[in-house]
């Protein structure tokens, strides 16, 4: 894994970048959590690449990064929908163009704000064919992306059970969206899941078989897809 630098509508943005092992392969957009783009995400990043993925992570927030819940609120609710939309554009244009990268279309996964996030690649790039949303959060009351553009594409959102209050109505109108315009959407659930399982780094919520489940079907539905 290494660092990179992305130009996105002219600006010079921040990234990670892994490779794999063979030098190529299909790629994968990831994208960070409500801290930013911190260790775990990162690890997310070489953890595809050991998987065959070319995976690449750009920093949403132009460096800024937290461990306290309060500022990561403030920094996830100051995120700039259209600049992230035009970050994800800019990033799969970006892997289309690099001679490692094997795939047609680029895929994208997510983490809490980054899986509702996630949701929005397959609407706001052609290249982005699918995407991966790890219990999304979705508190923007704006986000309306063009669910139009998911025809022939896909979901796949992993369901904490500790989210349903929350997060549960705004998933299924994001599915129900993508299923109307003729995209497929796939929702698993966990038991007894809490919101996060899948962050190692967090041994209070993290949940290894779940984890585990969903890094398995993670893994599968992006080689079926990409």
């Amino acid at each position: 894994m290494r660092n990179a630098v992305i130009e996105i509508n002219g600006e010079q943005v921040e990234a990670v970048l892994a490779i794999p092992a063979s030098g190529s392969g299909p790629a994968v957009i990831v994208i960070q959590e409500w801290w930013g783009l911190v260790p775990h995400i990162q690890e997310v990043v070489a953890r595809l690449a050991d998987e065959g993925f070319v995976a690449l992570a750009v920093d949403h927030y132009r460096g800024a990064e937290t461990t306290e819940p309060d500022e990561a609120m403030k920094l996830m609710m100051a995120v700039d929908l259209p600049r992230v939309s035009a970050d994800l554009a800019g990033a799969a244009a970006w892997l289309r163009g690099q001679d490692f990268v094997t795939s047609e279309g680029i895929g994208v996964v997510g983490f809490c704000m980054g899986g509702g996030l996630a949701l929005l690649g397959p609407a706001v790039s052609e290249d982005i064919r699918c995407a991966v949303a790890f219990y999304p959060a979705m508190p923007w009351p704006d986000y309306a992306p063009d669910w139009s553009a998911y025809a022939g594409k896909a979901a796949l959102v992993h369901k904490a059970v500790s989210d349903e209050e929350s997060a549960g109505p705004a998933i299924a109108a994001s599915a129900a969206a993508i299923a109307a315009h003729h995209g497929t959407v796939r929702l698993e659930e966990y038991p007894d899941s809490v919101h996060a399982f899948f962050n190692d780094a967090r041994p209070e919520v993290y949940q290894q078989a779940n984890a585990d489940r969903a890094w398995r079907t993670t893994v599968e539905f992006l080689q079926q897809h990409l």
